[in-house]
């Protein structure tokens, strides 16, 4: 009875291949191991079933159920868990129909009609219609919203249905529209009936939320009224933020999760050493940054800027801190696999000129203060060292200021004058630009507000001549890169791994953890 039941945990993916010879051998039934190999050999395609744990290096007991505070890469995961979009942007990065089944755009992309899918149902038995999706993106509109999607829903004037049509109309033409409505801040929500929506984790995703403990986990359960047919294989999933990488790392290796993001670089071998261990590298356009309130000085000064930007070898960072997972940046956000990248000329580390700059804004010597903790990003304690060592060759004194992990993104970034962050590619340069850089937008953590960029990036967004589009993007990245706060470190290929025990198809580069979409795309291999 033992043997067959250590045969089931084997097939359900509980435990792993090495876990079952393990115990099987200690059984005293070494002889069928071969036998009950050959019988769970990985299948083909996606098998149902199972309870599929994942480790997620963030999250914190300030997140909430409120798509509108939402800033973690635990609650992109569990937005994508239980909810949908409009649009999906797949694991080959190309927007698909997920709510809507099609969508067109007309008048200079100033017009969009969404034709809403039918016979798709929330969580509470209520069916979608298109008030549910009116309420939702309203609800990211308002007034005294502090969503960081309000700044790339402002040119949206009015939503109106028109049976299972939306019609949006737009103040100015944007050509990327329906790609803002992939994010995952815009899951679509039940209305509440008076113009709001239920912030209760309601979705109309493969799983269903059962419990939410912020900063401990998020369990959920798999839908069975589901409309994907071929997603959301699994009948439970656990979500577990674990920032510790050591313990993340250790929860993999002892079968406590089934997956986790985020690997720490400098043990990775380690892992990919592992037999029961597949390590996965994917290219993205995630990146990491060290931005400075430019309202604050000496930030506010843009030779100072300037001057610490020429102080970062970023060579020697992606060496050192990513050990090779990446590329060098060049202080803008627009990745190599974006369209619209620009081969700029690639700025250097150059001490030299940047005490020049220094002494050029009246400063002999300066002292600057930068807060960081590991949850900025894998590595980002070393890399604050590493940068103070760096400046130190031009007389500049980098004081490491190490913060506490939790509570980092609501108490530390936005609201130090120097702070470490990470940022997850964007599937488009507007996107990207219109989030983190463009004048009052939510998450612009440096308050940088460039006249000649605001005017380019509402042009841009208009452009339906790519030749035209990619000299504006091409200007707009040059003056990030000379004017803007933000010194982009890297750009980070995403290192995760996971137990042989699950499977997946191919692996979206967008963002952690398939895109956020692991819970619904993957599956136990036994």
């Amino acid at each position: 009875m033992q043997y067959q039941l250590l045969e089931q945990l084997y097939a359900s993916g509980r435990i792993s291949r090495r876990q079952f010879i393990k115990m099987a051998v200690a059984m005293g039934a070494a002889m069928a191991i071969p036998g009950v190999l050959s019988r769970h050999a990985r299948a083909a395609g996606p098998q149902r079933g199972g309870h599929f744990k994942l480790g997620i290096g963030s999250g914190a007991t300030a997140d909430s159920l409120d798509p509108t505070t939402w800033t973690t890469h635990f609650v992109h995961a569990l937005a994508y868990t239980f909810g949908n979009n409009l649009v999906e942007v797949d694991a080959e990065g190309k927007l698909v129909p997920e709510l809507a089944e099609s969508w067109e755009g007309s008048d200079g992309a100033t017009r969009w009609v969404f034709r809403l899918r039918e016979g798709v149902t929330f969580h509470n038995g209520k069916p979608l219609t298109p008030r549910d999706v009116i309420d939702s993106l309203n609800f990211h509109r308002g007034e005294n919203s502090k969503s960081s999607m309000k700044a790339l829903l402002k040119s949206l004037s009015e939503i109106r249905a028109d049976g299972r049509d939306l019609h949006f109309t737009l103040e100015s033409g944007n050509a990327d529209f329906p790609y803002i409505l992939s994010q995952y801040q815009l899951i679509i929500l039940p209305s509440d009936g008076d113009g709001g929506v239920l912030t209760e984790g309601i979705g109309t995703g493969g799983y269903v939320l059962k419990e939410f403990e912020p900063g401990v986990r998020a369990l959920l359960a798999r839908n069975p009224d589901y409309w994907k047919s071929d997603r959301a294989h699994f009948d439970s999933v656990e979500l577990l933020p674990i920032i510790d990488v050591t313990a993340r790392t250790t929860a993999l290796t002892t079968g406590e999760i089934h997956a986790m993001d985020r690997c720490d670089l400098n043990t990775v071998q380690l892992l990919q050493r592992n037999p029961d261990i597949n390590v996965t590298q994917v290219t993205s356009g995630a990146h990491f940054t060290m931005p400075m309130n430019v309202n604050t000085p000496p930030f506010d000064n843009p030779d100072v800027r300037l001057a610490l930007k020429l102080l970062v070898d970023r060579e020697e960072m992606v060496q050192k801190i990513l050990h090779s997972f990446g590329t060098v940046g060049n202080y803008h956000p627009i990745s190599p696999v974006l369209q619209f990248h620009a081969d700029l000329e690639q700025r250097t580390y150059d001490p030299e000129r940047a005490r020049a700059l220094l002494q050029k804004a009246g400063l002999d010597t300066l002292e600057v203060n930068l807060s960081t903790a590991e949850v900025a990003f894998p590595g980002a304690v070393d890399a604050a060292v590493l940068y103070k060592e760096q400046a130190a060759r031009a007389g500049v004194n980098v004081n490491v200021v190490r913060e506490p992990s939790d509570g980092y993104w609501s108490n530390v970034w936005r609201k130090k004058p120097w702070t470490m962050c990470n940022w997850d590619g964007r599937p488009t340069a507007d996107i990207m630009f219109s989030t983190a850089y463009a004048a009052g937008a939510e998450w612009n953590d440096t308050g940088w507000n460039n006249a000649r960029f605001n005017e380019l990036l509402v042009a841009a967004r208009a452009e339906l001549d790519d030749t035209r589009r990619a000299e504006m993007y091409r200007e707009m990245q040059q003056l990030v890169r000379d004017d803007g706060g933000t010194p982009v470190l890297m750009f980070a290929d995403l290192v995760a791994a996971h137990s042989n025990a699950v499977a997946h198809g191919t692996i979206a580069g967008d963002r952690p953890n398939d895109g956020g979409r692991i819970a619904e795309r993957w599956w136990f291999a036994a």
